[in-house]
């Protein structure tokens, strides 16, 4: 495989040595944005086939393969992650028989903002290696065109590593503080993304009840105050009622479920963000947890 796309230069001041591991809906296009900008880029997928697919990048057969001086992580939660670090064929081990002794672990994917506060914590003491949490806001789109809003936590030395590969596939970057502030930010961001989501679902489902015609219902919302990114990416799921793939709902219960463990760590309390945990809980006890969260809509009109 080759690793650089012709035409496209390399950015000053990135990285040289960078893996990244989770090659799914948005590892995909993360990877594909980096290595168009002609940085070398080792891949790693639990399916194989899906790192293998992406032309331009070196596949590495374990965690320990893909072993390098910063480590992007694109996986649902921390037990995932967890579970590449130990054995001949983790990170540990591949960190250790390559002479890194610094590397940076990213972590993009939505997680506990408590545990992951921990888990760095653990990971600088036991290993030396500085763990950056750095959820991402945007979707798959945001993701295929490189306008990702990622949320950063970490120490500052090796957040100023891994900024410039940030860059490559975000139009936002901001450093929030220690490991565990870039997931405290994504808890707001989901409270909001949830709120909008199932208040839209419940527009729609105002507007089917009284028989109106949802396109031109949205039309009007997308002309006034109530337009939102998320009715600009997901408006046609409710007109189409298609509501398969996506951003799953179990995933947002999930955030919401962070949400309430990080409110309550900080003593406070979200009722509208409890109100929406219970909506979620209903639809995923009703066998929809793996539908698009747009179909929190089907809940509603049950």
């Amino acid at each position: 495989m080759t690793t650089s796309t012709p035409g496209q230069p390399e950015l000053p001041g990135t990285p040289r040595s960078v893996a990244l591991l989770g090659t799914g809906p948005m590892g995909a296009p993360i990877a594909r944005n980096v290595l168009k900008h002609g940085v070398p880029l080792t891949l790693w997928n639990r399916t194989p086939e899906k790192a293998r697919s992406i032309d331009g990048g070196t596949f590495a057969a374990s965690p320990a393969g893909a072993a390098r001086d910063i480590v992007l992580t694109v996986l649902p939660d921390l037990p995932q992650l967890e579970a590449l670090l130990h054995g001949d064929d983790g990170l540990l081990h591949g960190w250790k028989t390559a002479g890194i002794d610094h590397p940076v672990l990213v972590i993009h994917g939505t997680v506990s903002p408590v545990a992951v506060a921990q888990f760095a914590e653990d990971c600088q003491r036991n290993w030396g290696v500085a763990v950056v949490d750095a959820p991402l806001s945007g979707g798959t789109i945001g993701a295929e065109e490189g306008r990702l809003s990622t949320m950063v936590g970490g120490p500052r030395e090796a957040v100023e590593r891994v900024k410039p590969v940030f860059e490559l596939y975000s139009s936002t970057v901001i450093h929030f503080g220690e490991t565990g502030a870039g997931s405290t930010v994504k808890a707001c961001n989901q409270i909001v993304v949830a709120a909008t989501v199932t208040a839209l679902a419940e527009a729609m489902a105002l507007a089917a009840a009284a028989g109106l015609d949802l396109e031109k219902v949205q039309a009007v919302l997308a002309g006034g105050l109530a337009n939102s990114e998320v009715l600009a990416q997901k408006g046609r799921r409710w007109i189409d009622q298609d509501f398969k793939d996506g951003g799953s709902a179990k995933n947002q219960l999930k955030d919401l479920r962070f949400i309430a463990e990080v409110a309550a760590h900080s003593g406070l309390r979200l009722p509208l963000a409890a109100c929406l945990q219970n909506s979620f809980e209903n639809m995923v006890a009703a066998g929809d947890g793996d539908l698009d969260h747009t179909g929190i809509y089907r809940t509603i009109r049950t």
